[in-house]
């Protein structure tokens, strides 16, 4: 049976700090990998992986001066997401946290009928599950 985190629950913290205004938070591991080929045949023989990343996005509304801070200075800050399912101590918890990080680009977007949103991709080294 899957576990279904709220948003409403969970806190994401830059460097200890809560992040304000957050509306998302998506990543996804990526690793390189090359692909082994035999003489004379047409299909694979073996996989060979190498480095592995984590990229990485945060919406938020309107805009977070401590992520536009580590963009300009291109410095390295920590980003955990604490996800819970309730408020009760006994209730489903994970613990993400996003080692090494740097902001890579800010994205701004703003419509007609609602407040902006900056959109701040990131890169990490590591994702460790807790």
């Amino acid at each position: 049976m899957a576990t279904v985190f709220t948003a409403n629950r969970s806190s994401v913290l830059v460097d200890g700090e809560p992040l304000e205004g957050l509306q998302s938070l998506t990543f996804r591991v990526v690793t390189e990998r090359e692909d082994v080929r035999a003489v004379g045949s047409v299909e694979r023989i073996d996989v060979s992986f190498g480095l592995r990343t984590v990229q990485g996005e945060l919406a938020v509304k309107s805009a977070n001066f401590v992520l536009d801070g580590h963009l300009q200075e291109q410095t390295r800050f920590q980003l955990v997401a604490n996800l819970k399912k309730d408020a009760g101590a006994d209730s489903p918890k994970r613990t993400l946290s996003f080692d090494d990080c740097f902001v890579e680009t800010k994205s701004f977007g703003m419509d007609a009928s609602g407040s902006a949103v900056t959109t701040y991709a990131f890169s990490a080294t590591r994702v460790r599950e807790e």
